[in-house]
């Protein structure tokens, strides 16, 4: 059988050698076993006093805890909009901190206009993806839940998956949607029984078997060639120089 000249192999001329690495499965596996309880942070998106998100929040934070996990849920009462002030206001950093502590998010959001609400965007967008060398969200796995006062959609969580994509998060595949939401929780908050119930367990289920799973590789996963590169001295100093923080 006639096998035509591979294309590909005339080497990677474009590549630092000292910087490239193959991946591989004794690289993954070489870990320090974790043993303290998995880490899981919870943010949700309405500040109303009966807030469906935050009775959703807090049935996930159980169902955690159930399993073995640590929660903190985060309040977003006073946390100023995005650049209205500087990053060391006090819920700002409360904010990150929780964030840097966590190994796991839960993001819970309720639809407004056909997408997420502005507490929960802010309360992400002042999660920076990188401040030097700490990474508040980076490697750490996500959960997506929505709650809608209509009919079911999935605008809220479609919208949570993009941005934990961008903030290099390892979101899970299963997640949930209640729509209707005022018929499913009762007059104290919880959740009543029923397959919508269910998959909320189904998805606090699959983010505790992501997080037992990753958490201990979580730096190698977000361990990146064009990163390595960038942390030459070199080119830092080059980088600087170009966005005018330093004389060439």
């Amino acid at each position: 059988m006639y096998k035509p000249d591979q294309p590909f192999t005339d080497g990677l001329p474009n590549v630092s050698e000292a910087h490239f690495e193959a991946p591989t499965s004794d690289r993954v596996y070489a870990v320090t076993p974790v043993t303290h309880a998995p880490r899981f942070l919870i943010l949700y998106g309405s500040l109303r006093e009966r807030s469906f998100s935050r009775f959703l929040a807090y049935e996930a934070a159980r169902l955690l805890e159930a399993m073995g996990g640590e929660v903190r849920i985060f309040h977003a009462h006073g946390l100023p909009l995005p650049d209205d002030t500087t990053a060391d206001h006090s819920k700002v950093q409360e904010l990150r901190q929780l964030s840097l502590w966590s190994e796991g998010h839960v993001w819970v959001s309720p639809e407004r206009h056909g997408n997420l609400t502005g507490v929960m965007k802010s309360q992400i967008d002042w999660l920076p993806l990188s401040e030097g060398s700490v990474r508040p969200t980076q490697g750490r796995t996500l959960a997506v839940m929505q709650v809608s006062g209509g009919s079911q959609s999935f605008n809220a969580v479609n919208s949570l998956r993009v941005l934990g994509r961008w903030m290099r998060m390892i979101t899970i595949p299963n997640q949930s949607s209640v729509p209707m939401a005022y018929k499913e929780f009762d007059d104290a908050g919880r959740m009543k029984p029923g397959s919508l119930y269910d998959r909320v367990v189904d998805v606090c289920e699959e983010l505790m078997k992501f997080t037992l799973l990753t958490r201990e590789r979580a730096e190698y996963l977000v361990d990146r060639y064009s990163e390595r590169k960038e942390q030459e001295p070199e080119r830092l100093k080059a980088v600087a120089a170009d966005i005018g923080f330093a004389k060439r």
